[in-house]
């Protein structure tokens, strides 16, 4: 055989090899599923990838990656949003890194196995040598049976030609539901359809979109006793037009604590409505402080803005002239509107001011700007703005605990 024609048959034969699969003719020394992909899928993606996985404000993750049959056809994909840093979704700096305790990020080693993994051709690998697989519960909510769920107090029709709409309801917490005071532990909306854009059920929690439960520390939660009113304000988001209609019912779920609770959590945010984005502006700046007139514990800082958000920091200005940044979310996602919760509590002195500042593009170049063309200003549709920074927090000074009955006497 000449030279060349060993050259064509060689090559004929790596075309056949390519095309017979890559688990069989994966290089040498690249990722392979069974032994390195998986580990890195089970460890930072299957609490949402998975059937039954969790629901982030009403963003489920569409498929699941617990075998290699199911991850296999999205190799590309993974590599990519891995790469560019979309997924997981996290968009704290990385500064912050082990900071918050629901965190969502792979290390450079773990983005280098998936990409080279993908990049070099999927090799499934041995199952002998996979990793133990996690024994995924399929429980409707998050952290199991709650204690209580609250639902709006009729289904609501939300019409064909509604873009933007708010509506409040109001339900009472009667002692059937409840017997007796309680603090809660977490709690965890959810929209009862997909024209739910947010939730906002006080004193009970609330739902955006990319968030999940929230779920208080031992010795931290909020009262919620018999006779309670519970106002739903709903925000219902869609494309108007015939036949886009829907029921809704939305509810919260409720879990108590069974342990003392020692510090009272609220809610409250730093927030600016008087703003005005020019036209086309890529990055205007718009501020808002508050001082805490005692001492005080953040749990957890929610930056909340609209279509234009491009950035948020929180920076905490300490009454012996030092300053520190508690969050800097350089690459705001509407679409994740996420509770940085601290793994340990944020404690703040008395006379701490908190500056909270928020970045909005009003430009072309902002994909998601329904009219660059336009000023904006504070409003409650989507297409309008806000600047809010929200924050759990609770007075760092324990106080007596009312007496917390037992877990077995709150109402189903």
């Amino acid at each position: 055989m000449s030279r060349n024609v060993w050259i064509r048959a060689s090559s004929l034969t790596l075309a056949v090899a390519l095309l017979a699969g890559p688990a069989l003719f994966a290089a040498d020394g690249s990722p392979k599923f069974y032994e390195d992909v998986l580990p890195i899928l089970q460890e930072n993606c299957q609490s949402c990838h998975r059937p039954h996985g969790l629901n982030m404000g009403g963003m489920v993750a569409p498929m699941a990656f617990t075998d290699y049959d199911g991850v296999r056809p999205w190799a590309k994909s993974i590599a990519r949003v891995v790469a560019d840093r979309e997924m997981p979704p996290w968009h704290a700096t990385d500064e912050f890194a082990g900071v918050f305790k629901n965190e969502r990020t792979l290390n450079e080693a773990e983005i280098s196995t998936l990409v080279r993994w993908a990049r070099g051709g999927a090799a499934k690998g041995d199952p002998a040598n996979a990793p133990e697989a996690i024994a995924w519960t399929n429980a409707e909510w998050g952290l199991g049976e709650p204690d209580l769920i609250v639902r709006m107090p009729e289904p609501f029709w939300v019409e064909d030609d509604v873009e933007d709409q708010y509506v409040n309801f109001t339900v009472v917490i009667t002692e059937e539901m409840l017997p007796e005071m309680r603090y809660i532990r977490a709690s965890e909306a959810r929209g009862g359809s997909k024209a739910v854009h947010h939730i906002i059920a006080r004193p009970l929690g609330g739902m955006a979109p990319g968030g999940g439960h929230k779920q208080y520390p031992e010795g931290f939660g909020s009262a919620l006793a018999p006779g309670t009113e519970v106002r739903f304000n709903m925000h219902y988001h869609k494309e108007p037009g015939e036949g886009t209609g829907v029921w809704d019912q939305s509810q919260v779920a409720v879990w108590f604590h069974d342990t003392p609770v020692y510090h009272q959590v609220s809610s409250s945010a730093v927030g600016n409505s008087t703003f005005e984005v020019p036209p086309g502006h890529p990055e205007w700046k718009v501020g808002a402080s508050q001082i805490f007139s005692e001492d005080t514990t953040i749990l957890t800082m929610t930056p909340h803005m609209h279509l234009r958000g491009k950035s948020a920091k929180y920076t905490a200005f300490y009454p012996d002239g030092t300053q520190e940044v508690l969050l800097d979310v350089p690459k705001y996602d509407f679409n994740w509107q996420t509770a940085y919760t601290f793994k340990e509590p944020k404690l703040i002195p008395a006379g701490t001011r908190i500056e909270y500042e928020a970045t909005f593009d009003n430009s072309t170049g902002n994909l998601s700007n329904p009219d660059a063309g336009s000023a904006v200003r504070f409003g409650g549709p989507t297409t309008a703005e806000m600047m809010l920074g929200f924050m759990a927090t609770a007075p760092t000074k324990a106080s007596l605990p009312e007496e917390v009955p037992s877990a077995g006497s709150a109402g189903r």
